[in-house]
């Protein structure tokens, strides 16, 4: 074999490696989104990756567990509902009736387990008042509309 010969194998053989190398890494670092209809479509479960789960938590679905920091809720899309259940405190916005996305792995046939919860926040904006408390006025933001009949 000649010299040029085994530069260019060498080299093809680093380019191979770090092809592979790269793939791999943007594998398993991604994260993919999906609705509670598309996980129930696939069956309930995708193995041994680990996605991102969004929706509205259901009302009256929320348990909280103060004493183990379990917490347990239904995440829905409005056709499908997926039980979560995570370990550690929720974000502040976190609450029954908001949008979530919850990152984690399905265990199974078992609740979708969450690493990390993602409450959403209101999207609207108006400014304050004049003379409002710009404080309360973001928490009023925050807050849904208690409609009156």
């Amino acid at each position: 074999m000649t010299k040029k010969t085994k530069l260019l194998l060498g080299g093809g053989v680093i380019v191979i490696a770090l092809a592979y190398l790269i793939n791999s890494g943007i594998r398993e670092a991604s994260v993919y989104y999906i609705t509670p209809s598309e996980l129930k479509a696939k069956g309930g479960t995708v193995p041994d990756r680990s996605l991102r789960l969004g929706g509205m938590v259901v009302p009256g679905s929320l348990q909280w567990e103060p004493q183990t920091l379990k917490l347990t809720f239904r995440l829905t899309d409005g056709k499908e509902e997926v039980a979560v259940e995570h370990t550690g405190s929720p974000p502040d916005l976190f609450k029954e009736g908001a949008g979530a996305v919850v990152e984690g792995r399905c265990v199974g046939d078992g609740p979708f387990q969450s690493s990390m919860i993602m409450a959403k926040h209101s999207e609207e904006y108006s400014p304050p008042e004049k003379g409002a408390h710009p404080a309360e006025h973001i928490h009023q933001t925050l807050v849904k509309p208690q409609l009156t009949p």
